[in-house]
């Protein structure tokens, strides 16, 4: 809930300067948890942090894409994104988003978004634009 990240955040802020929080957590409002489109995995391990060591992650890394799924935060993608990685952090977007941005070798929504979706040209209307 908005709720639950507003103590969260703050919490971060007791530990952290604003600039540091903001690469590892949302902002209360601005989670994608809030949109219903990502979740968290957390493994054998029972952990958020050590989801990349369990046995689970290979297998959700190489196939996720094919339930529309993206690890959402990479270490590859933090430039891009701006958040640390966190590979227990994935996003829905779609099978055949997903599918395509595994094919190509993309790990960040924002480079797929601007590339592929923000400039791909629309059919015409009968009006002709």
């Amino acid at each position: 809930s908005v709720s639950y990240q507003d103590g969260l955040y703050n919490r971060y802020l007791q530990e952290d300067p604003k600039d540091v929080v903001d690469t590892y957590s949302a902002r209360p409002g601005y989670s994608e948890h809030h949109t219903g489109m990502a979740i968290d995995f957390i493994g054998s391990f029972g952990s958020l942090n050590d989801f990349e060591n369990t046995p689970e992650y290979p297998w959700v890394k190489n196939n996720c894409h094919k339930y529309g799924f993206i690890i959402r935060y990479t270490e590859a993608n933090k430039w891009i994104t701006g958040y640390k990685s966190e590979p227990w952090h994935l996003r829905y977007v779609g099978t055949d988003v997903a599918t395509d941005m595994k094919n190509r070798g993309i790990s960040s929504f924002e480079e797929y978004k601007v590339k592929f979706i923000d400039h791909t040209p629309q059919k015409e209307n009968v009006y002709g634009y």
